[in-house]
């Protein structure tokens, strides 16, 4: 009887250890599933890495236009007499990280947009929000509001430094857009130089002072195309990448 007693109880301590063990590899594959779920939301998605243009199409086209080529590892626009041959991504995105250098011809003006909305017969500006890429020593945009200058929301907010570099090197941008929290920014060469909100109270009141008052489907859209600008000047982009927040 004893000797049975020892052994039930040793069986059901296999059994509850056996258990236990299985209980925590189900933990802990429900933990590493989450961890990889993380991981792949905060991953950096290349969008142009020197070599290949794929990522990209011609805004209302099925192509990239022929202005945009990639020389010496670089996205680079030259502008022809046709003009609007802006481009944009293939996958739209809502909540990002977007980071990108640039380089602007001397007296130079482009743009990095977001939010953008394929309308027919409309400008990509009239949908997407800007921050502005321009020499704003020579392009006579910079002399008409602070607003217009190199890093700013696009007649919207101001650069709060003067951090720019001139036409001819290279500049990093990084636009974060969080519609969940209701932030984005623009900082330009490692400094924070543009924050704002995306909805709201404040929002439709700089709306309100801008030029885009009355264009109907201005900032309307929270998921977009990002997309970059032909703006009848010769600018180049390199190392572009996004990440989801």
């Amino acid at each position: 009887m004893k000797n049975l007693t020892i052994i039930l109880i040793l069986v059901f301590a296999f059994s509850a250890c056996k258990n236990n063990k299985k209980e925590t590899s189900q933990a802990e594959d429900i933990n590493a599933k989450s961890t990889t779920n993380n991981e792949k939301q905060n991953e950096w998605i290349t969008l142009f890495d020197g070599t290949s243009m794929d990522a990209w199409r011609g805004y209302l086209m099925d192509k990239m236009p022929s202005e945009w080529s990639i020389q010496d590892n670089t996205l680079a626009f030259t502008p022809s007499e046709e003009g609007g041959k802006d481009i944009i991504t293939k996958e739209k995105f809502e909540n990002f990280e977007l980071s990108l250098e640039w380089k602007i011809s001397e007296g130079g003006n482009s743009g990095i947009f977001w939010s953008v909305l394929e309308v027919e017969n409309a400008k990509i500006y009239e949908s997407a929000l800007e921050v502005q890429v321009l020499d704003d020593e020579k392009h006579p945009d910079a002399k008409n509001g602070t607003d217009r200058q190199a890093g700013a929301l696009y007649d919207l907010v101001s650069p709060s430094a003067k951090v720019v570099n001139p036409a001819g090197e290279w500049n990093t941008s990084i636009i974060k857009i969080n519609h969940k929290t209701n932030e984005g920014s623009s900082t330009l060469n490692g400094i924070v130089i543009a924050t704002f909100p995306l909805h709201g109270e404040k929002w439709d009141n700089m709306v309100a002072n801008s030029k885009f008052k009355d264009w109907k489907n201005f900032g309307k859209i929270a998921k977009g195309h990002i997309g970059l600008q032909d703006h009848g000047n010769k600018v180049w982009f390199r190392n572009i990448k996004i990440r989801k927040l």
